[in-house]
């Protein structure tokens, strides 16, 4: 298929009019300094592959923040509250909840999940399971917890 046509309506430019339109426009333009061979390409830079940002996710921050509070409150058994500050496993969650919202459920369950890996299925509740356990315990499933979250992501 031929799509010219016989009969054009366009008028030929006149490049030498066209070189006189652009003097005017620019009458002294400064020629651009010559750039040596070995710089005219533009140098490569290797491409480097940045980590992935990750957002630590409302679970895995709870988890976290009750710990780092354990750790600077203190550890309590038989005690929601010590009157020295520490706290139990439940205190340092709602400690760092802030209130008994979507995050501190699910932490609490995690946590709770944990533990029965750790120590057995008997456990019912987290206090009954802080309370029977070694601080190195304890530790142990808040570690694996955290670590179980920063994996789901959550």
């Amino acid at each position: 298929m031929n799509t010219r046509t016989q009969k054009t309506d366009f008028t030929p430019v006149d490049q030498d009019l066209y070189a006189k339109a652009f003097q005017l426009l620019d009458p002294d333009p400064t020629p651009a300094p010559a750039r040596p061979a070995a710089l005219a390409a533009p140098a490569q830079v290797p491409l480097t592959t940045a980590a992935p940002v990750r957002l630590t996710g409302p679970v895995e921050k709870t988890l976290t923040d009750a710990l780092a509070f354990l750790d600077t409150h203190g550890w309590a058994r038989h005690s929601l509250v010590h009157p020295e500050g520490a706290r139990c496993s439940i205190g340092a969650l709602r400690a760092a909840a802030g209130s008994r919202n979507t995050a501190y459920r699910d932490a609490g369950n995690l946590l709770l999940d944990e533990a029965r890996r750790q120590h057995g299925r008997k456990w019912q509740t987290i206090p009954s399971w802080n309370d029977t356990h070694t601080g190195a315990q304890v530790r142990s499933v808040w570690e694996a917890a955290i670590r179980r979250a920063h994996h789901m992501n959550i």
